[in-house]
């Protein structure tokens, strides 16, 4: 099998048994070909099934210098999807990348958003002009729900059930989940609605997308963090903020405000605990008050039973 029936092969099974989204697919074929591309630059080009681990290591060593530390960890891991789907067509016997460890990475969490420098942010939105409600209306569902970027410009009219108080939201890997949104964040969604959309010429392929550019097609990844990027600069917050930032501000006020984590896991969609608490942020302050309050060794919980 030569890289380009393999790679379409790949593709095939991401789409048709693991049912990965668009974008999900697009990032594993990419991670395939650059291991393809760095095959090609050799004089006799070794074919998937002939990929070693030493091979892999040279890949590695080459690579090292150009990309960071977890986009190597994010390459390796399409790249074993990858050898284990050659493994499954029976093309190969062993995963060549079996034995390398991916590189140890550090638990960096984005930046997160008070609620003032959110307000602040909502602020700087010039209403007067038609995009101001939707822009409005985009930061109060992203920071209100806690959406990715990917399923706030996928979100559907007809994913909103506002008299249940939910939204039906698609995650990764064409996962639903309803996520409850707030009578607040639906007067946004309304008057974006009602007063801006509804006079819009809207292109009938993207009739049931929610949020739209002015030319009524779905609006992209890019613009939503384009948008952000230009209401961060006009608040003055000096913060690298993206759409994910409001996102982690999200979980981390929740958490803040007594909400446990099993909850902000389904808010959040995600499959796995461990996730959820990289997102999380809890200040050393915060967690000094939390022993100090509970354990039944410290000096409060003494002072509180008299002895």
């Amino acid at each position: 099998m030569n890289w380009e029936e393999a790679i379409t092969s790949f593709e095939l099974y991401l789409k048709l048994e693991k049912q990965l989204s668009d974008n999900s697919i697009e990032a594993y074929v990419r991670d395939v070909n650059k291991l393809r591309r760095f095959a090609e630059s050799f004089d006799q080009p070794p074919c998937p099934d002939k990929i070693d681990s030493d091979f892999i290591k040279d890949f590695l060593y080459q690579i090292s210098n150009f990309i960071a530390a977890q986009s190597q960890a994010r390459l390796l891991s399409g790249l074993r999807i990858f050898f284990n789907f050659l493994i499954l067509e029976q093309q190969m016997d062993t995963n060549p990348l079996e034995l390398i460890e991916s590189p140890k990475l550090s638990r960096k969490l984005p930046d997160v958003l008070s609620l003032e420098e959110i307000d602040r942010m909502i602020a700087a939105i010039d209403l007067s002009k038609p995009e101001g409600e939707r822009n409005r209306a985009i930061i109060e569902t992203v920071y209100g729900c806690g959406l990715r970027v990917s399923e706030l410009i996928n979100l559907r009219i007809s994913d909103l059930f506002f008299e249940e108080g939910f939204i039906k939201v698609t995650g990764k890997g064409n996962k639903q989940r309803l996520v409850p949104i707030s009578a607040y964040t639906q007067k946004y969604i309304r008057i974006y609605l009602h007063h801006i959309r509804l006079h819009q010429k809207i292109d009938p392929k993207y009739s049931d997308i929610l949020f739209l550019n002015r030319r009524g097609k779905q609006l992209t990844r890019v613009m939503i963090f384009q948008i952000i990027k230009q209401l961060t600069r006009k608040a003055g917050i000096n913060k690298n903020i993206s759409p994910h930032s409001l996102r982690h501000s999200f979980a981390t006020h929740l958490l803040e405000n007594g909400a446990d984590l099993r909850s902000i896991q389904l808010l959040l969609g995600h499959e796995s605990i461990t996730t959820t608490e990289i997102y999380l942020h809890l200040d050393r302050q915060r967690l000094h008050e939390t022993l100090k309050k509970y354990h039944p060794r410290s000096k409060d919980a003494i002072k509180k039973n008299g002895k």
